[in-house]
């Protein structure tokens, strides 16, 4: 993978400056996970929050997002 899996919050934000692409998307997700879990939240705690109303995703994109990231999650375990 090209790009490392993000550490912190900022590492996330910092990945906004680079083209989007499979790998970059995958190392966001792993970065997340990673934070979340270090922050002590679980799983359907992270998935409330990829499932809450926002602006950017309509409902259909939040559940996909919310369903890749589960898969992650467990690959991760």
């Amino acid at each position: 993978m090209n790009y490392p899996i993000p550490d912190n919050p900022q590492e996330i934000f910092a990945l906004r400056q680079q083209p989007v692409d499979e790998e970059l998307v995958a190392s966001a997700i792993a970065g997340v996970i990673k934070i979340v879990r270090a922050q002590g939240q679980s799983l359907e705690e992270l998935t409330a929050q990829l499932l809450a109303e926002d602006s950017v995703l309509d409902r259909q994109q939040r559940r996909w997002l919310s369903k890749l990231v589960a898969q992650a999650w467990e690959k991760f375990s």
